[in-house]
């Protein structure tokens, strides 16, 4: 039976409805690891470390799409709460315009910048080339990585999350299919991981345009509308949080890199892009849970149904917690096997993975509350409060941790850095959630 946004959800009803979005998100990381993979194992650790040296650039350029996807789909699905399906279908389709609009402008900046972000995110002579022409190319599917970002939050608030992995497997088989191909059999080295990466963002971002073009069954269709200045800010304040993070992601990606160079050289920015890698794999578990309940917060929102909204809190809460001592228990009992996949012909480099992973891993704790409670507070349209715990999670605490740890434990406080850092946002996200309770009616 198929699950719909209105109804009242159980443990079990609740983790179906999320199921989808959660390997959507687990297989796109996946095929982002695969890059990795096949650069580190085919092409060098040097190309490797370069690589994860110029990713936050085009990966901040890409979170535009999920500030309008996330703000967006906030709007539309109120709206639906409210039971205006002609504006929702109107909103939905104004967020799509935009995104190609914006998408086209980026792409043209990110082109004519990588050379000089590249040199400014300390590239070494060895690095450099390798970084301009991955960046370049990656950055020419920006628009595509956009779309797939904005379509990845409204296949769920259309209630066809099913639809969403079906376009993300496609577009995850394509990457690996093509990594095999341009690396290891053409040997393109990075240019080849960079075009795996760009056509297969062009297969999940344009597979759902046709679908959302035609006519279709889900609650959602794009319509004939025009841009509403009002509307899109709306939006994109709303969505501010998960452009902040990605933009503090990115910026503090970029610090940890600095201080790895100083610390333990490009082995250091080479361990950091393996850690990155993983912890990908276990933040999209969160991420996918909180795409599918943000639209199901929303429309109990937007139709007043604070029963609901109190459910959906506290079953949220318990599951985002047993999940991050799962992974946290996992990282410890992996942590051999996957620096031997990514580093296994260094063991110098294998054993600093091995050792950075661990201490790592109990970032997953309090990791998925965090990551959730933002999203919570960005599916009530506040997107002040959401953008509040992201900027402080992502950006001021590991900034302040990564600068002033290393200094007290050297290498192993680079390590420990967002594990600290995501303790303080507990604490932070903890006291938004209590001081809202009543204005929201979502805690006894």
């Amino acid at each position: 039976m198929r699950i719909q946004l209105s109804d009242h959800f159980t443990y079990p009803k609740l983790l179906r409805f999320a199921l989808s979005p959660i390997i959507m998100m687990v297989f796109t990381s996946i095929y982002g690891v695969v890059d990795g993979l096949f650069v580190s194992n085919f092409v060098g650790k040097v190309p490797f470390a370069a690589i994860n040296l110029i990713m936050p650039f085009p990966m901040v350029l890409g979170g535009l799409g999920f500030m309008i996807g996330t703000g967006g789909s906030a709007l539309v699905a109120k709206t639906l709460g409210e039971g205006d399906r002609e504006n929702a279908n109107g909103y939905f389709t104004m967020m799509v315009l935009f995104t190609c609009l914006v998408g086209g402008g980026v792409t043209v900046f990110g082109l004519w910048a990588m050379e000089p972000v590249a040199r400014l995110l300390g590239a070494t002579d060895a690095m450099l080339a390798n970084c301009v022409v991955y960046g370049r190319i990656v950055i020419a599917f920006t628009t595509a990585f956009m779309l797939q970002n904005v379509f990845q939050t409204f296949l769920s608030t259309a209630e066809k999350p099913k639809l969403g992995l079906a376009y993300t497997v496609a577009a995850g088989f394509t990457n690996m299919a093509l990594d095999a191909l341009f690396i290891g059999g053409f040997r393109w080295g990075v240019a080849g991981a960079a075009l795996a990466t760009g056509i297969s963002q062009t297969v999940g971002g344009f597979l759902p345009l046709f679908y959302f073009l035609r006519p279709n069954d889900s609650l959602l269709r794009l319509v004939k509308t025009r841009l509403e200045s009002r509307i899109l800010l709306k939006a994109c304040a709303n969505g501010s949080s998960e452009l902040m993070s990605n933009i503090s992601g990115s910026l503090v990606s970029m610090l940890y890199n600095f201080q790895l160079l100083h610390f333990a050289g490009e082995d250091g920015v080479a361990v950091y892009g393996v850690l990155m890698y993983v912890s990908f794999i276990f933040v999209a578990i969160f991420i996918g849970y909180t795409i599918a309940a943000a639209p199901v917060v929303g429309y109990h929102h937007g139709a007043g149904n604070h029963g609901e909204l109190k459910n959906l809190l506290k079953k949220s809460v318990l599951l985002m917690f047993a999940g991050g001592i799962l992974m946290m228990v996992a990282s410890w009992a992996l942590a051999r096997p996957l620096a031997a996949v990514f580093v296994g012909y260094d063991p110098e480099l294998a054993g600093m993975t091995r050792h950075a992973f661990i201490l790592f891993s109990f970032s997953f704790v309090f990791a998925g509350f965090n990551i959730f409670t933002s999203s919570f507070f960005t599916a009530l349209n506040n997107g002040a409060i959401s953008a509040a715990i992201s900027f402080l999670r992502t950006l001021v605490f590991q900034i302040l941790c990564v600068l002033a740890l290393p200094m007290l434990f050297g290498l192993d406080g680079i390590w420990w850095s967002i594990a600290v850092a995501d303790v303080f946002a507990f604490v932070i996200s903890l006291g938004f959630l209590w001081a809202n309770r009543k204005k929201y009616h979502y805690w006894s």
